[in-house]
């Protein structure tokens, strides 16, 4: 059985008072469970391969080091299932409030070898779940948590609250050239990876509304040199917004070799129209940034503008948004943002891992203050209208809509997008009912980004 260890898009939040569980009565199961957390928790890599030749995981210890850094290592709160060769059991990340359910099965051997594993993150049974404070005590604390991890520096960027219209924080942290000790300021412009597939949706949907292509529209009908007819006859619009159509990723090897020859969505369009679909397109969610090039080189052909033109006239210039696009990197862009990444515990630039410029799936840059303005227009019906924004915001498949991901439950649903790669990540969160936005950019790692905003989200009170 193949062991996974998955962390999904969203994080679910709980109380940081929760009080860590002693480790579970020894059945077999029990054990190795317990043996995992010891080691894995130690971040020491001598005991994850005493792990590995003791336990004989599919997965080794040694391969999940990365994990460690992002969660901190587990706390272990609750027991749910403690039998001969299973185990499950409720942890909290040391790194944040996220709760996630471990599933380990093990075999009935002495001693007995792991044969399977999961970590998924779940919402919080309500005893865990973080205590709501007033508005200016949960971003006092969000504040003293920053300050804390900035100091430390493992945060850098900028964050945006507003709500109903009043701005409750903006404020900066950090660095955003470090050999050049360039502060961030709420101007700095930051990379904001795949927070690009809202204005690509957006942009989409304004060319639906106008009546200049169908959601159900095939993409051979606009792009009509696309290497495989089979797939542009299959393929539709709706499903490159939803990630359903199949169309796979662009990163990997060939963006590593061709990086800084891919100028143009049709270079993309060029370099891996060839390829065969990863699954029939509407039979299940990947998310595909490939599928989001496409939708980018289908508003050239449709506009009969380059897609950089496009969102510029169509999104940027009506929202206001004046300090938000996708230059080349060889372009001097004088509020942009160095990206950092960790390397062998150092900060380093993450210049070789850039693409050409941003593309319609991500890679371009904002502030904060810009993105606030996309809201305002968007919920304004400026960009498109209320109703084509609430479909576009509807669950589609796996809490993901047109080009926006979706949060929440009840009166706290929100929607979105995230964006993260290597030394950048960005979060944008609209919860309609509550009059929130928030938005937080940072030129670190992820999660560095979205982990203040979750933080914040689960502490802010209900709307009076």
């Amino acid at each position: 059985m193949k062991m996974r260890w998955s962390v999904f898009v969203f994080s679910l939040m709980m109380s940081l008072a929760v009080v860590a569980q002693k480790p579970a009565a020894e059945t077999a199961a029990a054990t190795v469970f317990n043996a995992w957390l010891k080691a894995f928790n130690s971040g020491d890599i001598a005991q994850y391969q005493a792990f590995d030749e003791q336990f004989q995981p599919p997965r080794p210890m040694t391969q999940m080091t990365d994990f460690h850094k992002q969660t901190g290592g587990f706390v272990l709160v609750r027991v749910e299932k403690n039998e001969a060769t299973t185990f499950v059991a409720l942890l909290k990340e040391k790194n944040s409030d996220n709760i996630g359910r471990a599933e380990l099965t093990v075999s009935a051997d002495n001693p007995p070898k792991m044969l399977g594993a999961t970590i998924r993150l779940v919402p919080p049974p309500a005893d865990l779940a973080p205590q709501r404070l007033s508005e200016s005590d949960a971003i006092a604390a969000l504040v003293q948590r920053i300050d804390s991890a900035a100091n430390n520096g493992q945060f850098s960027g900028a964050m945006l609250i507003s709500r109903k219209g009043k701005l409750l924080l903006e404020k900066a942290w950090g660095r955003a050239d470090r050999d050049k000790n360039v502060s961030v300021t709420v101007g700095t412009q930051f990379r904001v990876g795949s927070m690009n597939k809202m204005f690509t949706a957006v942009g989409i949907l304004q060319l639906v509304e106008a009546r200049k292509l169908a959601l159900d529209d095939p993409i051979g009908k606009y792009l009509k040199d696309f290497a495989d007819r089979d797939i542009a006859s299959k393929v539709t619009i709706r499903q490159l917004l939803t990630h359903t159509g199949g169309t796979g990723d662009i990163f990997g090897p060939e963006f590593d070799k061709n990086r800084l020859s891919l100028k143009a969505h049709a270079d993309y369009t060029k370099l891996y129209s060839s390829r065969a679909l990863v699954h029939e397109p509407g039979a299940s969610f990947r998310y595909s940034n490939f599928g989001f090039v496409l939708l980018g080189a289908v508003i050239e052909k449709v506009s009969g503008l380059s897609y950089y033109d496009y969102v510029q006239r169509s999104i940027f210039e009506p929202a206001g948004m004046k300090a938000t696009g996708s230059l080349p990197e060889t372009d001097a862009v004088p509020m942009r943002a160095q990206g950092y990444m960790k390397e062998a515990g150092k900060w380093i630039l993450n210049t070789d891992t850039l693409p050409w410029r941003g593309t319609a799936a991500g890679g371009g840059y904002s502030t904060v203050g810009d993105l606030l303005r996309f809201v305002e227009a968007l919920q304004s019906g400026k960009l498109i209208s209320n109703a084509m924004l609430a479909e576009a915001t509807r669950d589609q498949m796996q809490s993901y809509g047109f080009g926006f991901g979706i949060r929440g439950q009840g009166a706290w649903r929100g929607f979105g997008h995230g964006g993260g790669a290597p030394g950048m990540n960005g979060e944008l969160r609209i919860i309609p009912v509550q009059g929130y936005v928030l938005v937080v950019l940072s030129n670190l790692d992820p999660p560095a980004a979205s982990r203040e905003l979750d933080f914040v989200a689960a502490r802010l009170p209900a709307s009076r």
